[in-house]
């Protein structure tokens, strides 16, 4: 398929590179990255004809909006479409080594704390601005609002009510204003579409696990919802945190997580099928979520230009409608399920 060939987000009217670059990486997730391959990396991307990258305050406590913004200021603003979001607010960490190490292995001495209330929003895309030199910002995210990030329902619940009585206004505010072409939600779990939907309008997901080549239980219900309202999809998260990267080896990751040997066994099926077909696992985890019509992009992110270079080389690769049909007649996808 062609990477670069433009798609448009929904309703929004922002158009995307189907292949986007997500910066969560940069911020050193669970490898630590130089500079150097950072800025390696976004450069590699934007040569091969990525315009679409993500980023948010989260990544890296702030350093994934700084390096990223340090690759993209000396373009041309008009030629590429950045998101960042909100929900959490930034101040400098009195002691570095009190900072819970338990998601990012580096970043900066920063720490958060979540508010989604009308001058929190307001607070977060002024500080985004400000850190990234850009003024314009096209697509803005709520960012975590769910059950693993909170634990309770209750604690859910009452986050959702401030976005819904305070919160909202601002994001409506920016769009009507101008100052962003979109308003989304970042989800991590089945369930949270659903959720918003009730609650709030809005112009598109970014949908990160629930809708991969392992996983589609999304499907149905939530994205079925949402395409009827016209929604679109920007899906992270496309390898499940590297499995579908990796392959079934030791040591691989599935959803942020040591993989499990279910896990390993789903892989292991499609793998199979992958062999017969000549076609790489890379290629067809992320070329799969385009047989949704909805989808406008994926974001894998690449912590080197070499993981950039591959990953267009993989979207690239051309996948006969045979190998999609013998994943579903291995019942490895359900017969409903569109593939590209």
């Amino acid at each position: 398929m062609d990477p670069f060939e433009k798609r448009n987000l929904g309703n929004t009217g922002v158009e995307l590179t189907p292949l986007g670059y997500g910066s969560a990486g940069i911020g050193e997730l669970a490898t630590p990255v130089t500079e150097e391959d950072a800025q390696a990396a976004i450069q590699a991307a934007w040569d091969a004809g990525v315009r679409f990258f993500d980023t948010s305050p989260w990544y890296g406590r702030t350093l994934s909006e700084h390096r990223l913004a340090h690759a993209l200021r000396p373009k041309n603003r008009d030629t590429f479409i950045l998101s960042t979001k909100v929900g959490r607010i930034f101040r400098p960490a009195p002691n570095r080594d009190k900072i819970d190490k338990d998601q990012w292995i580096g970043g900066l001495a920063f720490d958060h704390y979540f508010d989604y209330s009308y001058d929190a929003i307001m607070r977060s895309f002024e500080d985004s601005q400000q850190r990234m030199g850009l003024t314009k910002i096209d697509l803005l995210l709520i960012h975590d609002l769910d059950l693993g990030h909170f634990k309770t329902e209750a604690r859910v619940e009452a986050h959702m009510e401030t976005l819904f009585t305070s919160g909202i206004r601002a994001l409506e505010q920016l769009k009507s204003a101008g100052l962003i072409g979109g308003i989304g939600a970042g989800i991590n779990h089945k369930g949270t579409m659903n959720q918003f939907m009730d609650m709030v309008d809005l112009d598109f997901f970014l949908v990160a696990s629930p809708y991969t080549l392992m996983d589609q239980d999304v499907y149905h219900d939530e994205m079925a919802r949402a395409s009827e309202r016209g929604m679109g999809f920007i899906i992270g998260a496309v390898l499940n945190s590297g499995i579908l990267g990796t392959g079934a080896v030791q040591g691989a990751y599935y959803n942020y997580a040591p993989a499990t040997e279910d896990a390993m066994n789903r892989v292991r099926k499609i793998e199979a099928v992958c062999e017969r077909h000549r076609v790489p696992l890379v290629a067809a985890a992320l070329q799969f979520p385009f047989g949704h019509p909805n989808v406008a992009s994926i974001i894998p992110g690449a912590l080197n230009a070499e993981q950039q270079q591959a990953n267009v080389t993989a979207m690239k690769i051309n996948i006969p409608g045979d190998f999609w049909a013998d994943l579903k007649a291995e019942k490895i996808l359900a017969p409903d399920i569109p593939t590209p």
